[in-house]
């Protein structure tokens, strides 16, 4: 069985990133910048949003952070958004979820430039997709083609099932998926919770990719000898953080799968930094 490690993959993509940073510094290029804006004191989110700011100084990307209090109103969050907006010096933004229960999380990012949409989720990058135009994607799918293609491990002609249907992944990996590349072209199947006899379906994929957040939900029962699974599931538990996947029943009988943590969520973090580089690229 092969541990496809995410933060290997992940290192790599950084160090090709910070390459293109230094490269055009050195030409004159103002560097990268990415303003995250977080409100309120959730801890899971001040733990990401430090660990974004972090990898981005990493790569010679500059990182602001706009910490707001948790009473802002939606409207003083939209005008933080509309001056990032209008910032020459900011090339990404990120507004990080979850956000507190007045203020609407789709408003805000829909606010966002989609051309400073590093997370990829505004319906004009969405709709760019669809479609097979250029664009930022989300990270998530996006890092799972990466840690396929950084394998080796196309799933082109082959039959893929996604489960979970969420806008943030589930939906734009299926559609990644069937895309016409090389690390994709898959004919792709998704399903979801009112999906009839769901490890059927699951069994019939030579690629089986999970995001539904049921801890060691899908054994043996529902992956068919040989597959690769990609778990995008972060369950918090008693035992720690586990994944979607049950692994220590599936070691004997899959070809790969990805370690939880340390496998997606890596990625996801390099993706939203190489979103960022690309915007800069294309902004200045």
């Amino acid at each position: 069985m092969l541990l496809l490690d995410g933060r290997i993959c992940a290192q790599e993509c950084k160090k090709k990133l910070k390459e293109r940073v230094l490269a055009d510094t050195a030409l004159g290029f103002r560097p990268p910048g990415l303003a995250v804006i977080m409100v309120g004191d959730d801890p899971a989110s001040a733990i990401y949003v430090r660990n974004k700011e972090k990898e981005a100084s990493l790569l010679g990307i500059s990182a602001q952070t706009c910490h707001l209090p948790r009473a802002t109103t939606e409207q003083e969050l939209l005008a933080h958004i509309h001056e990032f907006n209008a910032a020459s010096d900011i090339d990404g933004i990120l507004v990080q979820l979850p956000l507190p229960p007045h203020i609407s999380a789709s408003s805000c990012l829909l606010a966002i430039s989609p051309d400073k949409d590093v997370d990829g989720f505004h319906p004009n990058n969405a709709g760019r997709m669809t479609l097979g135009l250029p664009g930022l994607r989300p990270c998530t799918p996006q890092g799972i083609v990466e840690l396929l293609s950084f394998y080796h491990l196309s799933p082109a002609g082959k039959k893929a099932v996604v489960v979970g249907r969420s806008n943030i992944v589930g939906k734009p990996l299926a559609i990644m998926l069937a895309e016409p590349l090389e690390y994709a072209n898959a004919t792709v199947t998704l399903c979801h919770s009112k999906t009839a006899n769901l490890a059927k379906e699951c069994r019939s994929a030579d690629f089986l990719f999970l995001s539904v957040g049921s801890p060691r939900m899908f054994g043996r029962d529902y992956v068919k000898e040989g597959a690769v699974v990609i778990d995008v599931g972060i369950n918090r538990t008693k035992e720690g953080i586990v994944g979607d996947a049950d692994r220590a029943a599936l070691e004997d009988r899959v070809l790969a799968i990805t370690p939880v943590p340390g496998g997606v969520g890596p990625m996801t973090i390099a993706m939203l930094l190489k979103n960022t580089v690309k915007a800069w690229e294309q902004n200045r």
